[in-house]
């Protein structure tokens, strides 16, 4: 891009405590003899004495302990199909190209493919000028800002240090929102889409999966760099050391510098109503 952590539900019980009494024995209105005590009945308790059972609580019944999660196993996502990958019309609308990649993903609104050079143009613009601190170029944020207005995201920025953190980071997003991860290559001057991912198990079910491959979308594609390397062809799978090639850690900047050093993404983000 030339110019680019469970939820404990505690079950409180209040047990009530009935207290039962007896009701008083009256005097009757008459000169002062001493009254006969009441009979006592073959159970062996007046009338007036007897009482109801208080009724006991039945003890709290422990939760269900939760079923295990099931170990580990391949697991395959990919949202790439013919048609959705764009190149770039010039060397520096990297950025473009890659939003026009991401709706086509996506299709937010079912009316096909974006493809266009003069569309790709306008995304170029509209991000640019999204871009502050840019060097008349288009950054992360621009990117950022764009998808979501043209429906797309949410998405946001983010600088993760450690390089398998990161791509554990963008497979999670990606497998919880369906919506592709930038990825900010060349430590900050070129622009990937990641379209899916390989992993030893699923995201959603286990918290320690690990990412053994990620399908790229490179709309350099194919011409490549003489310093970083060849571009791959479109939903090409690269396992984490030939992505660490040209995936690097990018430095901040004076647009990015409330960000860390660290491995940048444009992620998207769960609108958490159940919508994607």
């Amino acid at each position: 891009m030339t110019r680019a952590p469970v939820h404990v539900v505690r079950i409180a019980i209040a047990a009530t405590l009935l207290a039962g009494c007896t009701p008083g024995v009256g005097i009757q209105d008459s000169s002062p003899s001493v009254v006969a005590a009441p009979a006592i009945s073959a159970a062996g308790t007046s009338p007036e004495a007897s009482a109801t059972a208080v009724p006991t609580a039945s003890p709290p019944q422990p939760p269900a302990p939760e079923a295990p999660a099931p170990a580990p196993q391949p697991f395959v996502l990919n949202l790439y199909e013919e048609g959705d990958f764009v190149p770039q019309y010039t060397f520096d609308w990297c950025v473009a190209a890659s939003i026009q990649m991401a709706y086509n993903l996506t299709r937010p609104n079912s009316s096909g493919t974006w493809a266009g050079r003069e569309q790709q143009n306008e995304l170029w613009d509209m991000a640019r000028a999204r871009s502050s601190n840019a060097f008349n170029g288009a950054n992360p944020l621009g990117w950022a800002q764009v998808l979501n207005e043209v429906g797309v995201g949410p998405y946001e920025v983010v600088s993760i240090a450690d390089y398998n953190e990161a791509l554990r980071t963008a497979a999670n997003a990606l497998a919880a929102t369906g919506r592709p991860v930038g990825l900010v290559m060349w430590s900050g001057r070129h622009a990937w889409v990641m379209s899916g991912f390989q992993s030893v198990g699923d995201p959603r079910i286990h918290p320690r999966f690990e990412v053994t491959g990620v399908n790229v979308l490179d709309p350099l594609y194919p011409y490549g760099s003489g310093q970083w390397g060849p571009s791959p062809a479109p939903n090409t799978l690269q396992s984490p050391d030939e992505l660490a090639r040209q995936f690097v850690v990018r430095e901040p900047r004076r647009w990015s510098s409330a960000l860390p050093t660290g491995y940048m993404l444009v992620l998207p983000v769960a609108t958490g109503d159940g919508v994607r």
